[in-house]
């Protein structure tokens, strides 16, 4: 019998690499033919390769995860991965389908390989009635938004996962984004555009156009010598400019 096949697609070259080495402990059995980096790519890739299974990051370019599994659900396996915790995750817990939650722990993707070993040798097709529910059910409006709950940070050759619950704040440092914790700061290529977009309004606050701070990380705010509002921040000396446009976030001052 031929070794069971697998396609693996995200954008972030290091959860690639983080993935495909958790699914060789998990299933060495499982032969990982090609990566995409985007939905455009794994759909032409799946057509190239014919893979058994294709994992699939929920928020790509070109193709998001969803619209590349409207391509491939009749002709593979389908399990995605998100890092957004918002999603309506009873709606994966299918059986016939999968999902992983970034960062991908060991045990559950020990749960995922099991629920698709049981799965190879038959026809997605098999399937095709529950997963189009499911993406019918994606195309509804969120009765919540998704919002981002995990930051990758490449750092080395190493993937770090950060919880949006330990930064500080972000600070747009030419081509890249500074994600600062109380241990560490860390550099990404996201824009603060795109966090303010995708992480929560209720946890944190653009103060700068160049500033984005966790609301319960502030510990006071003053004014300098120039009449400035400034941000401190606990357990960080780092004093952080409210601008003009965003002063009225602290109205009472």
């Amino acid at each position: 019998m031929s070794r069971p096949t697998a396609l693996i697609a995200d954008d972030e070259e290091g959860m690639r690499q983080q993935l495909r080495s958790r699914l060789q402990e998990a299933w060495p059995a499982l032969e990982i033919v090609a990566e995409a980096a985007n939905g455009i790519e794994a759909v032409a890739l799946a057509g190239q390769y014919q893979p058994d299974i294709v994992f699939l990051d929920i928020r790509m370019p070109g193709l998001s995860g969803i619209e590349a599994a409207r391509m491939l659900f009749n002709r593979c396996h389908l399990v995605f991965v998100t890092a957004y915790d918002q999603y309506a995750i009873e709606a994966f817990e299918q059986g016939a389908l999968d999902y992983l939650l970034k960062p991908v722990g060991g045990e559950r993707l020990k749960t995922t390989c099991t629920r698709l070993q049981s799965l190879i040798g038959q026809q997605p097709s098999n399937i095709e009635r529950q997963l189009s529910q499911l993406l019918t059910h994606h195309d509804k409006p969120a009765a919540k938004q998704e919002y981002l709950r995990w930051i990758q940070a490449v750092v080395g050759t190493n993937l770090r996962m950060i919880s949006t619950r330990e930064v500080l704040f972000f600070q747009a440092d030419e081509k890249y984004t500074r994600v600062q914790t109380e241990q560490s700061e860390v550099l990404i290529r996201k824009t603060l555009k795109e966090l303010a977009d995708e992480l929560d309004p209720n946890e944190f606050w653009r103060i700068h156009r160049s500033t984005l701070v966790r609301i319960d990380a502030i510990a006071e705010v003053t004014r300098d010598l120039r009449g400035r509002q400034m941000v401190r921040i606990r357990n960080h000396p780092e004093l952080l400019e409210v601008s003009r446009g965003h002063a009225h976030l602290f109205q009472q001052m």
